[in-house]
């Protein structure tokens, strides 16, 4: 009996891939480049040479192509290139596809904006192929993002690659609703696109998910997922999947520590450099410059830089997510005349993509944190990359100015620097950044600080936020490891707080602490001043945070700035005054000596005791029941106050962690803070748990204090001072 066509067509194919993976695994191994081996230093295959397979025993050499068609690859893969436009390769790609498709581990570093997303796409979908990878199999690679728009970026890439393969592909960030549904389903994906966190989670949660047959490992951005961060992350990852695995990471910025090839269980990796003997480190279209800009000037300085570039496309890179919303807020209201956006870790997944792609589309400013650094190809080209605040370290620096002139586009990027950060210069200039050194036109310079003070007047919410603001970037100066640039006692605190608009400086808690009990060196002398976050004031109960220490023919003009003077205490140690009375001839009396028996002269005055005693035992029960009252009414207000001091208390620490956790400074997900400053002991509070008869009068008792009225209380004093008197 003849079988079907669709079933003859179904065997014939499947003999073909056969066939067709045979003949790949024959040609990558017949020409694979020696270990160690460059293959950018080869020769380029001659135009017109032939591809492939010349006879029985004998392939071409794929070791030095420039065109994806002239390596091993399958024929699914060569159509998914072809259609997306992909033909010759970029250096890395030339670099490491020869080693990566003979199976080695690889770890590639490259500029950004040079493709080093398709020098590991290809390898994983190729692993797979010759593996005749199906659904029954699972998991069979991995690759690991630090954020969640460079993870969707990459899915986007795979899927337009792989689109002829039949391999079931998944997408698992954070910040998504839908985590239910992905677990129902990731058991039967192949490639898992994803975060460190949402990774780990579906480890711990999701029943039977299988990575024992793993095959391929990647980390992309791959010094920043093995840094401290996501060292808790990662190394419970590793310890669940298999030793044996291909591992692939690439960076811009690459690591060499044995360590964290040793925690990867890195078998005699290929470590390719593409730009480590170029002459820049950065892209070569890129113009980079640098400037001195003072801390108290560097908003106005953001201001005018923005009026002068309108038709620009510019992103603005700041430390931390509070400083992020506060300038997004503040200049929204001052209307530069372009569209403004803000993105941060802090924000929902749904609202961060979009606004990514909003950016892309058209013609805007970007304020951001970390979280836009790493990876994310904007697909117009971004004119501007201006760095407010400067980077953590050169990688930083070469991450944030990678997002324009990627490819063939140009590009220009502005660093401004305080006088206490020029070090930063050198070390750029050490790692072959050949950025430009220029001075800033204060002529242009449009001052905005008294327009920030207006808004702050008319709106609490703004106020709050820049007192937040304030307070995380000194906080993301002081955790700082490199202090040859940062360094936070060199700051002018005080100006720095005016610029922002604030009326008063805001409490500075992790640098009391630091300074605690030291005499401040320099220009500034540690005050105590704090910042009501419920009422939205600023108190002063000693003197202020930093006072700048004037000359006595100075004269300080901050005309904002009204010091209150010191509070006086009351000493409770003080001496006690003791009453004395004297009687008609100045000989001194004890103070009750009136209520006793007296006699001058021949008159005699003689007291009613049992009157008296009546009198001042109605008067006792009285006081006794006016001070359970008072008593009442006390434990009422000290109960009150515990519970707004202990939401206050709440409130704080957890506005502490938000800030230091994308304070970021990254803004990455699933990442904890590195370097993140002291919490804040807990404290207690006294309770009335003790004392019985204070709860039966609360049982007892429904009269208030409140409730005698103003006539009660003239009585009651007319009583007493009749009693004395009678």
């Amino acid at each position: 009996m003849r079988r079907p066509k669709s079933k003859q067509f179904r065997e014939k194919k499947r003999l073909s891939e056969v066939q067709e993976i045979e003949l790949i695994e024959s040609w990558v191994e017949f020409g694979k480049p020696q270990p160690g081996s460059n293959p950018l230093s080869l020769p380029p295959l001659p135009s017109g040479a032939p591809i492939g397979r010349f006879d029985e025993n004998t392939f071409s050499a794929y070791a030095g192509s420039k065109k994806f068609d002239q390596l091993p690859l399958s024929q699914k893969t060569k159509d998914g290139l072809r259609e997306a436009k992909y033909t010759k390769m970029t250096d890395i790609q030339r670099a490491s596809l020869p080693h990566a498709l003979c199976g080695r581990d690889i770890l590639g570093a490259a500029k950004t904006g040079s493709g080093k997303t398709l020098a590991f796409i290809i390898p994983v979908l190729e692993k797979l192929y010759r593996a005749r990878w199906g659904p029954e199999d699972g998991v069979g690679s991995i690759i690991i993002s630090p954020t969640r728009e460079l993870a969707g970026q990459l899915f986007e890439v795979l899927k337009s690659v792989g689109k002829h393969h039949t391999f079931s592909a998944g997408l698992l960030i954070g910040g998504r609703k839908d985590v239910d549904e992905e677990k129902e389903h990731v058991n039967d994906l192949n490639i898992l696109v994803c975060t460190p966190g949402r990774l780990l989670q579906h480890m711990d949660e999701t029943p039977n998910f299988d990575c024992s047959q793993l095959q391929v490992l990647v980390l992309d951005e791959a010094d920043r997922i093995l840094d401290v961060g996501f060292k808790k992350a990662l190394n419970a990852i590793v310890s669940q999947i298999p030793k044996h695995r291909q591992t692939l990471l690439f960076s811009a910025t690459q690591t060499k520590s044995v360590q964290d090839l040793a925690r990867l269980s890195l078998k005699d990796p290929e470590y390719v450099s593409v730009h480590e003997e170029s002459v820049t480190a950065t892209p070569n279209r890129l113009h980079q410059t640098a400037m001195i800009v003072p801390l108290d000037q560097k908003l106005d300085m953001l201001w005018s830089f923005i009026k002068a570039h309108l038709n620009s496309r510019i992103l603005v890179f700041l430390s931390s997510c509070k400083q992020v919303r506060f300038v997004f807020e503040a200049f929204k209201k001052l209307r530069p005349g372009i569209p403004l956006k803000c993105l941060h870790g802090r924000m929902k997944q749904e609202k961060r993509m979009g606004i990514y792609s909003e950016f892309c589309e058209k013609r805007s400013v970007l304020f951001s944190t970390d979280v836009a650094s790493r990876g994310l190809d904007f697909n117009k080209a971004v004119d501007w990359v201006v760095q407010v605040d400067c980077p953590e370290d050169v990688a930083a620096y070469i991450h944030r100015v990678g997002r324009t002139a990627r490819y063939l586009s140009g590009g220009r990027s502005v660093l401004f620097l305080m006088p206490s950060e020029m070090k930063m210069i050198e070390k750029l200039q050490e790692k072959k950044i050949p950025i430009q050194f220029i001075k800033a036109n204060t002529k242009r310079l449009q001052p905005v600080s008294t327009l920030l003070a207006a808004l702050l007047v008319k709106s609490d919410e703004l106020r709050d936020l820049a007192c937040r603001a304030f307070i995380t970037y000194l906080r993301s100066i002081h955790i700082q490891r490199d202090k040859e640039v940062f360094d936070v006692m060199k700051l002018p605190i005080e100006e720095y707080s005016a610029s922002l608009g604030l009326p008063m400086t805001p409490k500075i808690r992790f640098l009391k602490q630091k300074i605690k009990g030291k005499k401040v060196s320099g220009e500034y002398s540690l005050q105590e001043e704090s910042y009501d976050r419920e009422e939205n004031l600023f108190e002063l109960p000693r003197e202020s945070i930093f006072t700048r220490k004037l000359e006595d023919d100075e004269v300080d003009n901050s005309a904002t700035r009204v010091l209150k003077k010191k509070k006086l205490k009351i000493n409770v140690h003080r001496p006690v005054g003791t009453r004395v009375v004297f009687d008609d001839e100045g000989n001194t009396l004890p103070p009750l000596a009136t209520l006793a028996d007296v006699k001058s002269g021949d008159d005699s005055v003689q007291l009613d005791k049992d009157t008296v005693s009546k009198r001042y035992a109605e008067m006792r029960e009285e006081l006794k029941q006016h001070d359970k009252e008072d008593k009442l009414l006390d434990r009422e207000r000290r109960k009150e106050k515990r519970m707004k001091q202990k939401m206050k208390l709440k409130r704080g620490r957890k506005e502490e962690e938000d800030d230091e956790g994308e304070e970021d400074l990254s803004g990455s997900d699933g990442e904890a803070t590195r370097n993140r400053a002291n919490k804040r002991s807990k404290k207690y509070f006294d309770s009335d748990s003790d004392d019985a008869e204070r709860k039966r009068d609360k049982d007892k008792l429904a009269i208030k204090a409140d409730s005698i009225s103003l006539a009660e209380q003239e009585e009651l004093a007319l009583k007493l001072l009749s009693s004395m008197h009678s």
